[in-house]
C-alpha cells in the first residue's frame, strides 16, 4: 500500500496501483538489477590542478557481430530510448525506401533540435490534413539561443520527424494509425522482431515502458545495444539507414550535437546517435572489425553531452578517426579511464589528448603558494 498520506487514485485496488512505488528506498525486482546494483566505472573525471573535482560513472560496451569484445563497467540494463531509431525505421525501410527524400528521411532517424529545417522536413512527411494524426507531446525546441519565445507545438518535439515517418508507414502498410502509439499496434510487435533479428528469436524484453514522445521504449542490457549497433554497421548496405544519415547529419541533430559533429567527422565510416538518458551509439566500419564494429556508451547520471564527448573522441580516436573536443573546462582538464577502450588499443589514448592547444592565460595556475609563505604580508621591503 503507498504510504502517501490521504485520497490517492493509485492506492488499494485503483488504476495503478500495482506499479506505483511503494516506498522512496524502491523495491527489488527479481532479475532486473538497478543502477544501485551495478558496478558502475568511472569513464572520465575533471581536475583541477591535479585534484578530481568531477567523476563521471557509466559503462562502455564494445561488440563485433555477435560478440562481445570489450566490455567496462557492467553489462547495464537500460531503455535504449531515442539511441534506437535507426533500429525502429528498419521496420519500414522497405516500405519509405522510394518513398521519402533523403531529408525526410534523414528526419526519420533524429532526435532534432527543432530548428527551421527540422520541423520543415517532418511536417513534409504528411499532408497538412494528416498533421492531426501525430501524437507527440506539445514542446519547444530542444536547443535555441536567446529567450523562449515559441510556445508549445507537437512539431517542435525532438520525435516529430520519426512520429510522422511511422505515420507514413503505416498508411503504406494499411495499418490503422490510431493507436500506432501503444504496443499492441502492428508497428511495436514489427520492431521487437526486427530486434530478435539481431539478438536472436528467443529475445524477450525485460520491461516496456512509455518513452518521453509517447511511443513504447524497451530495455536492453547496454551490451545488448552495442549488437545493435555492429548490426548496422554490417548491414550498411541493405537498405537507406546509414546513408540517410550521412547525408545529411544536421538533421539527425542539429547545430553542435555531438551525433551530428561525429557524422560529419566519420567520412562515411562511422554512424552516431544520442539517447536518453545517457546514451551515445556507435556504428564504425573498421578493417580490424570485419564483422562491423558497434560501440555503446551508458552515462550513469543522465546525459552529460561534454563528457560522453571525451569518452567518444578517445574511442573514435584509437580507431583513427578524428573527433574534435568539446568547448574546453574552465581552469580544469578532462582525463578518460584507459578501460573505455580495449587493451590492445590503450596505448594509442596518449595519441588522443582530452584537450586543446595549451592557452597560458586561461589554463595556468595563478601562483605557487609556498614561495613567499615566510615573507611578512606585503612582499619583500
Amino acid at each position: 500500500m503507498t504510504k502517501l498520506k490521504g485520497p490517492s487514485s493509485v492506492s488499494g485496488t485503483r488504476p495503478g496501483s500495482t506499479i506505483y512505488p511503494e516506498s522512496p528506498l524502491g523495491s527489488k525486482v527479481p532479475g532486473i538489477a538497478t543502477g544501485r546494483d551495478v558496478e558502475w566505472e568511472p569513464l572520465v573525471d575533471y581536475r583541477r590542478n591535479g585534484v578530481s573535482e568531477n567523476t563521471i560513472h557509466g559503462a562502455v560496451a564494445w561488440a563485433s557481430g555477435d560478440s562481445i569484445v570489450h566490455s567496462f563497467g557492467g553489462n547495464v540494463l537500460c531503455y535504449g530510448r531515442s539511441m534506437m531509431k535507426p533500429i525502429t525505421m528498419k521496420v519500414f525501410a522497405d516500405d519509405l525506401a522510394d518513398v521519402l527524400t533523403w531529408e525526410q528521411k534523414a528526419v526519420s532517424l533524429a532526435s532534432h533540435n527543432g530548428d527551421t529545417e527540422h520541423i520543415r522536413a517532418a511536417q513534409s512527411i504528411l499532408t497538412e490534413s494528416e498533421w492531426g494524426l501525430m501524437q507527440t507531446p506539445l514542446d519547444v525546441p530542444l536547443i535555441q539561443f536567446g529567450r523562449q519565445v515559441r510556445r508549445a507545438r507537437r512539431w517542435y518535439h525532438c520525435c516529430s520527424g520519426e512520429h510522422a515517418a511511422i505515420l507514413r508507414g503505416c498508411h503504406i502498410r494499411g495499418w490503422n494509425r490510431a493507436g500506432y502509439t501503444l504496443p499492441q499496434h502492428e508497428f511495436f510487435q514489427d520492431f521487437l522482431a526486427v530486434i530478435r533479428s539481431y539478438l536472436g528469436e528467443d529475445w524477450e524484453p525485460l520491461r516496456v515502458s512509455k518513452d518521453g514522445c509517447g511511443l513504447p521504449t524497451v530495455s536492453n542490457t547496454v551490451s545488448e545495444l552495442a549488437k545493435l549497433f555492429a548490426g548496422l554497421a554490417m548491414e550498411k548496405d541493405k537498405d537507406w539507414i546509414w546513408e540517410a544519415m550521412i547525408r545529411n547529419p544536421d538533421l539527425v541533430g542539429g547545430f553542435n550535437r555531438l551525433d551530428s559533429t561525429i557524422l560529419k567527422s566519420g567520412n562515411g565510416q562511422v554512424i552516431a546517435k544520442e539517447g536518453a538518458d545517457g546514451l551515445l551509439g556507435l556504428g564504425i566500419l573498421h578493417p580490424d572489425f570485419p564483422n562491423g564494429l558497434g560501440v555503446v556508451i551508458k552515462i550513469a547520471h543522465g546525459w552529460n553531452d561534454q563528457a560522453t564527448w571525451y569518452v567518444a573522441r578517445s574511442i573514435l580516436g584509437v580507431l583513427g578517426f578524428e573527433l574534435r573536443n568539446p568547448y574546453p573546462l574552465h581552469r580544469q582538464k578532462a582525463f578518460v579511464v584507459p578501460g573505455v577502450v580495449p587493451p590492445p588499443y590503450v596505448d594509442r589514448l596518449d595519441d588522443v589528448p582530452t584537450w586543446d592547444e595549451w592557452d597560458p592565460d586561461q589554463d595556468r595556475w595563478y601562483y605557487d603558494w609556498k614561495t613567499h609563505r615566510d615573507e611578512p604580508p606585503g612582499g619583500r621591503p
